[in-house]
């Protein structure tokens, strides 16, 4: 089983989507049968089994094992990852350009960004996973306080020019041989925490 695994074709995207089925895969952390899906999930065994199908269909799911008892074989699924990525590329058609306006202020800039990366990286993995290497990647988590916008003016201009420094630097256009790599670094605000539900109350407005 992959940590994470990145759907790229749409109609892979649509079934992992699906309520249902996305149910399916959660419980498929542990391998088990349509039965045993149904008795966890409280769902009918034969919409369970349709719903597996399809899973395994867009390779979602996967068998594991067959398993006899008496005149009847029972087959055991798995998830195919723990954790699954649905990237642009799913979406070609209206997927975020970065290209299109860049500006480095602009938040929805950003998130093109960070779209084109899941979808570069995603495609690394999915090549990666076929040949069974490892793609070379690395990234950096921190998260700053700042005592006003001043200070994040200032952050924000001195770390611009560290990068270009480093990749003025290291960048050669000519190396034999050379790999390009993509460096995207990225600031925002980060996300004030959401309160836990109590215990009976849902999240519904």
């Amino acid at each position: 089983m992959l940590d994470v695994a990145v759907i790229e074709e749409p109609a892979a995207a649509e079934a992992a989507l699906d309520p249902i089925r996305s149910r399916i895969l959660a419980a498929l952390a542990e391998p088990g049968s349509a039965a045993m899906l149904a008795v966890r999930l409280g769902l009918p065994r034969q919409k369970v089994n349709y719903h597996l199908k399809e899973l395994e269909r867009h390779g979602l799911v996967e068998l594991a094992e067959e398993r006899r008892k008496g005149n009847v074989t029972e087959r055991i699924y798995r998830a195919t990852a723990a954790s699954y990525v649905i990237s642009p590329r799913a979406l070609a058609a209206v997927s975020p350009d970065p290209t299109r306006s860049p500006d480095q202020l602009s938040a929805h800039w950003l998130l093109a960004l960070g779209a084109r990366l899941v979808q570069e990286v995603g495609t690394l993995l999915t090549g990666a996973a076929r040949v069974r290497r490892r793609v070379a990647t690395f990234g950096i988590d921190a998260e700053v306080r700042f005592a006003s916008a001043a200070d994040r003016m200032a952050f924000a201009e001195e770390l611009a020019q560290a990068v270009a420094v480093l990749v003025g630097r290291y960048h050669d256009e000519a190396a034999p041989g050379g790999r390009s790599h993509r460096v995207i670094v990225g600031l925002h605000q980060a996300p004030a925490p959401q309160p836990e539900p109590e215990a009976g109350q849902d999240n519904a407005p």
